[in-house]
């Protein structure tokens, strides 16, 4: 269990962020009591034990009866099995916020976790039920969401973050056609390079907003001084940059002036990330981590970008950025709100620098496995370990955070 620290100074650290509303006279389990709560729990926890799946699958040790190619089946449920839950588990807390209606609890919920794990077990023994079967329970997740938070948000006449079911649409598009590209052609291709770069330009989003406003609550507060730059010209001119990078990608990732793009639009997002002042956080790690995490953002285009001109292998620049911008930015901010939104200090205890640490070291490794073949299996054990070992641990270290009531102070 996360201990909870009570003097002045972790009161003082306890969460900014929006007051979740009032709940319903909810008697149910408290695992049940908000969005975040499942999802987070059981996305992380299927995060780690996939890519345990995944190792003796890679080496012929393990089949499963899907009708994906193995390395189709590995993307597709970090890409569209982990991260919509991690996502779900987001909007699920954050619309209530936004629209100040009851968040979805109980029963409801339980829907929406059962029809998640029903698209897992789906996907991975869609060669026994068949693809369309599969196609369909998977997206049922997706548009289930999408018609959830549509209601909310409608009910709540909070139109302008709509915006967010375009987000949702983008993923079920892309998870469409990973399904269906992946039964036509034997791989998903264009799936994969459409729900990495949906991803990114998502990342680049939310992180763009997040983390300097995390930041610069931070150093009014703790360390006086340089303050990130606020969001301006500069920002959209390189969010038009990567925009325009990552589509030409999709279309032709081999493409000399796709190439020329992706390291020019990562060079923008270096420099959009060393306006943020993350220099001056280490003292608190859970915004810290946030900086951390973006920083595979810019080492992906640039490594994306030299592998589009034949200089690396293309698994580095990809693995920087799953790996490294989704898996810790995904596991950064679920670390945050978890605390937060139960009522306990916004602090990285030990063992939670533990986790971020093995997924640091999980992601350099994947790329360094990509780029030097040589060593790729020692390496593929250490990434696949410390990967695992973050998000299973994440989950057990959290689990009484999870399915215990929020603490009151």
């Amino acid at each position: 269990m996360i201990p909870v620290a009570v003097d002045r100074m972790s009161l003082k650290r306890r969460s900014t962020m929006a007051p979740i509303p009032r709940l319903r006279d909810y008697k149910g389990p408290a695992l049940l009591s908000y969005g975040f709560r499942p999802f987070f729990l059981f996305g992380s926890l299927y995060a780690g034990l996939a890519i345990l799946a995944w190792l003796p699958i890679f080496y012929g040790e393990l089949e499963l009866s899907t009708g994906f190619a193995p390395r189709d089946w590995h993307v597709h449920e970090m890409l569209y099995g982990y991260l919509p839950a991690v996502i779900t588990g987001f909007l699920l807390t954050a619309v209530p916020n936004w629209t100040g209606r009851m968040p979805l609890q109980g029963r409801p919920l339980l829907v929406l976790v059962l029809v998640w794990i029903a698209g897992r077990f789906a996907v991975t023994s869609s060669a026994w039920i068949g693809w369309g079967a599969a196609a369909v329970i998977d997206n049922a997740f997706l548009l289930l969401v999408a018609v959830s938070l549509a209601r909310e948000i409608v009910s709540g006449r909070n139109w302008r973050n709509l915006k967010v079911l375009i987000a949702l649409g983008v993923l079920m598009a892309g998870n469409i056609v990973f399904h269906v590209e992946a039964h036509v052609t034997g791989a998903a291709d264009y799936g994969i390079r459409f729900g990495i770069a949906a991803t990114m330009m998502l990342i680049m989003l939310i992180g763009g907003r997040i983390i300097p406003s995390f930041t610069r609550n931070w150093l009014a507060r703790e360390n006086p001084g340089r303050l990130p730059t606020s969001f301006g010209a500069f920002d959209v001119v390189s969010m038009i940059a990567a925009g325009a990078a990552l589509l030409a990608w999709i279309v032709g990732p081999d493409w000399r002036v796709t190439g020329v793009a992706l390291i020019a639009a990562g060079m923008l997002q270096a420099v959009r990330l060393a306006r943020w002042a993350g220099e001056r956080t280490w003292r608190d790690r859970l915004v810290l981590i946030l900086h951390v995490a973006y920083a595979f953002v810019p080492l992906g285009f640039v490594l994306v970008g030299l592998a589009a001109l034949g200089v690396l292998p293309p698994g580095a620049g990809i693995h920087a950025w799953t790996g490294g911008a989704m898996g810790i930015m995904t596991l950064a901010v679920m670390s945050r709100a978890s605390l937060g939104h139960t009522g306990r200090a916004l602090i990285a205890t030990a063992s939670m620098q533990g986790f971020y640490l093995l997924l640091v070291a999980a992601a350099l490794a994947r790329i360094c496995a990509a780029i030097h073949p040589a060593w790729s299996g020692t390496l593929l054990h250490v990434a696949g370990c410390a990967w695992a070992g973050a998000f299973v641990g994440f989950a057990l270290a959290h689990w009484k955070v999870f399915t215990l009531p929020r603490v009151t102070a």
